[in-house]
């Protein structure tokens, strides 16, 4: 019968598209990277999300995230992209969490009920809690390094992490993963010399703040605030997104 998954069902068959319906993913991080890996899943036919994320729309983020509209700003990511995930395909289930993945709340996550994890988270400690918790778990996971400071997005790959090169992100994932003895992780970088952004305060997030008060993860507390475009991002999150459905549909 017709449906809105037919045309990838002509080339991933009947049977994938079943498995894959019945498939539940949860997406650490629904920002430039995040937003495109929902979008792509859902359209894919992944039945289950977790979606989780603590931030709002902001303005500076209407130049790649997918979510990010004039009508959406001020409200949560997580909640905008459950409306725009139901509106896709309204039999998706979709869980929300507002709220920001640290080690101190991961037992609130049933990571053993996912059967993929992804992180487009952009701390270290969460990327690091959340690889340790994939794999105590035997859960899947694919990580997103650093897609901020570049303009190349064919430079981007997947590549397990002890591969990586030129990335700062994926260096310092390395050191980390290599002291608690993890032995390979998917993930998706690039090989791009990152690009110092320039020093504009006329449009610096620093003097120009517009996070709402009281919000908890403020621009202003970054170390560096990094320039990014509408492409680097999106693609680094349809790069995951059709890795996980090679995965899950067993086309890989």
């Amino acid at each position: 019968m017709l449906n809105q998954f037919s045309r990838t069902q002509l080339l991933l068959g009947p049977e994938a598209m079943g498995s894959l319906s019945q498939k539940r993913v949860a997406v650490f991080g629904i920002g430039g990277v995040g937003g495109y890996v929902c979008e792509a899943l859902v359209r894919s036919g992944v039945g289950a999300f977790d979606l989780v994320d603590d931030d709002k729309v902001c303005l500076t983020n209407l130049n790649r995230q997918i979510i990010a509209t004039r009508k959406t700003v001020g409200k949560y990511k997580a909640e905008v992209m459950r409306d725009r995930m139901l509106e896709i395909n309204p039999n998706a289930q979709i869980e929300v969490h507002k709220c920001f993945f640290l080690p101190e709340n991961a037992d609130d996550f049933p990571f053993s009920e996912y059967d993929y994890i992804v992180d487009a988270v952009d701390t270290v400690t969460a990327k690091v809690e959340l690889i340790m918790r994939a794999q105590k778990e035997g859960v899947p996971i694919i990580s997103a390094m650093g897609a901020g400071n570049k303009l190349d997005a064919g430079r981007l790959k997947i590549a397990d992490i002890y591969d990586t090169k030129i990335c700062p992100l994926a260096r310092v994932m390395r050191k980390e993963l290599k002291k608690r003895n993890v032995k390979r992780l998917k993930v998706v970088y690039s090989d791009e010399q990152p690009i110092r952004p320039m020093e504009d305060m006329s449009i610096s997030c620093r003097t120009h703040c517009i996070c709402p008060p009281g919000a908890q993860h403020k621009c202003t507390e970054r170390r560096d605030i990094p320039g990014s475009t509408a492409f680097v991002p999106a693609v680094a999150g349809l790069l995951i997104a059709g890795e996980i459905v090679k995965d899950l549909s067993g086309n890989a």
